[in-house]
């Protein structure tokens, strides 16, 4: 592996975090890495520590808890974490007796009282207990990390799933895309940034720091990503983009060792080729919609010779839903020997293919859809990787951004579960079905 971002003189510029980097995010992350190091324990049990949370009413003392809390779960066995969830599930769940006397009493007399009452019953104990948790340093991250394992204890026990819509519920509000921050994430961007970005990656893996500086460093790249002010050394989800002339149909070129990088004076398309979240533990919390709204008004203020935001995306789904249709006895080309045969198979599958809600079967296709985007063109021979053929025997998609159309796409899309799609992807669906 090549030599990583810190080498030589750009050490200290890069772990400090000079140029787009504030200070203020740097300072905070000291005092507060310097204040969970600070944290002594009780010798109470965790449980007793956590009803003493709940309890307290010192913003200093509750604080310490909170910190305690929370290092007790990380120094905690398997075991001792699906413990901890089960408290959470039993000893702080609802009272539903309360909960249908206060609804009654509200029911039998509407006022600002009653309401108060409901509400007050209506919330289980256990979600004001992450509240406090979060004001502990670094609470937020280890929240996040905590969801992580309450999902995989879910598989084991399905029923403390209730205790997850509380983490579901608080993480909407608390990574509310007001309380966002998008960055560029540049060649001179923090070391401990950069590492986070290759580790991250999930459509194109980054096999080396050369590989990643060909994504960064020229003027016809970009990289952005949105971090959250109690997380500012930890993306949230990034969009690495290439400025081209026209729309591309492999990714190959795009990542290619030898290519020749672009002058701003010669691109007139964005393409976001490839979106990664990163917390496992925000699941279900969505920021790629906002990220490429925001992405692409950025780059239209920062090139206007952008014209055209597309994607090149994958279409993870298509190959395992080709086997489905093969052992229903569905008649298919061989699409390994025919490029045309593939488009139009993979035209049917993200046009026609839906899942049991009645969306869009490929995730991807959904994401985007969902958005606002067209489904614009489908390109044969597009990923040449083993991951590519895979998934959908090299096949990759662009899904178009059109500033002018994507609230109305959207609309449709939510309302009516209508796909915008180009005519020319249309007629390969056609041509699939006559095929037959």
């Amino acid at each position: 592996m090549a030599a990583g971002p810190c080498d030589g003189a750009g050490l200290m510029a890069r772990s400090w975090g000079l140029g787009s980097w504030a200070l203020g995010d740097l300072l905070g992350t000291l005092f507060e890495r310097r204040a969970a190091a600070d944290v002594t324990a009780s010798g109470k049990p965790l449980t007793t520590l956590c009803w003493a949370l709940l309890s307290g009413q010192g913003e200093v003392s509750g604080m310490k808890c909170a910190a305690e809390v929370l290092m007790r779960y990380r120094q905690a066995n398997t075991e001792e974490k699906a413990a901890f969830f089960r408290f959470l599930a039993d000893d702080m769940d609802l009272d539903p007796a309360a909960v249908i006397a206060a609804a009654q009493a509200y029911a039998d007399k509407a006022d600002a009282g009653t309401m108060a009452a409901l509400l007050d019953v209506a919330e289980p104990p256990r979600q004001e207990l992450l509240r406090r948790l979060n004001q502990a340093p670094r609470g937020t991250a280890d929240l996040v990390a905590m969801r992580v394992d309450l999902m995989e204890a879910i598989k084991a026990q399905p029923d403390l799933a209730r205790v997850d819509l509380d983490f579901q519920h608080l993480f909407a509000s608390w990574f509310n895309r007001g309380f966002l921050v998008l960055r560029r994430i540049g060649w001179e961007s923090p070391a401990n940034i950069l590492e986070k970005i290759i580790a991250y990656e999930a459509v194109h893996e980054i096999h080396s720091w050369d590989d990643l500086r060909r994504r960064l460093e020229p003027p016809d790249r970009r990289c952005f990503a949105f971090f959250h002010p109690s997380m500012p050394d930890d993306p949230l989800i990034f969009v690495e983009v290439a400025l081209t002339h026209g729309i591309p149909g492999a990714i190959g070129p795009l990542l290619a060792e030898d290519r020749h990088a672009l002058t701003p004076s010669n691109v007139n398309t964005a393409v976001f080729y490839s979106i990664s979240n990163c917390q496992a533990g925000l699941r279900g919390i969505s920021f790629g919609n906002s990220l490429i709204k925001q992405v692409v008004d950025v780059l239209g203020r920062e090139e206007p010779g952008l014209k055209t935001f597309v994607t090149l995306s994958p279409i993870p789904g298509l190959c395992r839903w080709m086997d489905t249709q093969r052992d229903a006895a569905q008649p298919l080309p061989d699409t390994a020997a025919d490029a045309e045969a593939l488009r139009r198979v993979a035209a049917c599958y993200l046009l026609q293919a839906k899942a049991s809600d009645g969306q869009p079967l490929d995730p991807v296709a959904r994401f985007h859809l969902g958005n606002g985007a067209e489904l614009h063109e489908i390109h044969a021979a597009a990923d040449l990787s083993s991951k590519g053929q895979k998934q959908s025997h090299g096949a990759m998609v662009n899904y178009l951004y059109d500033p002018a159309n994507v609230e109305r796409n959207h609309e449709a899309f939510a309302s009516k579960k209508t796909i915008a799609a180009a005519r020319s992807v249309k007629a390969l669906a056609v041509a699939a079905k006559d095929q037959k």
